[in-house]
């Protein structure tokens, strides 16, 4: 069961990201206010819910929010500045773009970079606790996926409708036949020497 708040005194935000451990494509994160009275019964972390649940929640939660932003950081500046500053970022961006400054942010995972005078809280799991980390883990996710469905249709070959650019042994297949595309992070490790091993 989710907790709605972490606290009462302070409004806050859950913030979360996706496409972390990817290997092509940006890394996009979502921030999300949430008002005291809501509810669905199917929020949940993104990854437990099905892709239509996910599209359903999107919605819902557009709707619902108080206030909510998505923003992304491209693959270039992931090899730039390392995937762990990138995330930082695009969570900095996406609270920049809320109509809404909160007072106190709940943030998934066990880092961050400490976004202006804002007080902050590492939730580990915390997209499985809180509903507005859940909430921003979904839009994150949702948006994220059709991101990837667009340069799907520009590169099909690698099966990024599928595997949303994760490193699936089909993809690492893909870029050992067809190399790298346009949009693969140069510094994360994409064509293992002894791919048999990934089929084990």
């Amino acid at each position: 069961m989710l907790q709605t708040f972490f606290q009462d005194k302070y409004k806050e935000a859950g913030c979360d990201e996706a496409g972390r451990g990817c290997l092509a494509g940006p890394v996009f994160a979502a921030a999300v206010i949430l008002p005291d009275d809501f509810f669905h019964p199917v929020l949940n972390d993104s990854k437990q819910l099905t892709a239509e649940q996910r599209s359903e929640m999107r919605v819902y939660i557009e709707e619902n929010a108080i206030a909510w932003n998505v923003a992304s950081v491209a693959h270039e500046e992931i090899d730039r500045i390392n995937i762990l500053n990138a995330s930082f970022k695009a969570m900095h961006l996406a609270l920049d773009g809320l109509s809404i400054t909160p007072e106190l942010l709940l943030i998934d995972g066990n880092r961050f970079r400490a976004y202006k005078n804002i007080a902050h809280h590492c939730m580990v799991k915390g997209d499985a606790r809180f509903a507005s980390i859940a909430a921003a883990s979904i839009l994150a996710k949702t948006y994220r996926d059709a991101y990837m469905m667009q340069l799907h249709s520009e590169f099909p070959h690698y099966h990024w409708d599928q595997n949303k650019g994760y490193g699936t042994l089909v993809h690492r297949k893909a870029i050992l036949a067809n190399g790298l595309s346009p949009y693969h992070r140069r510094s994360f490790r994409c064509t293992p020497t002894q791919l048999e091993l990934w089929e084990k």
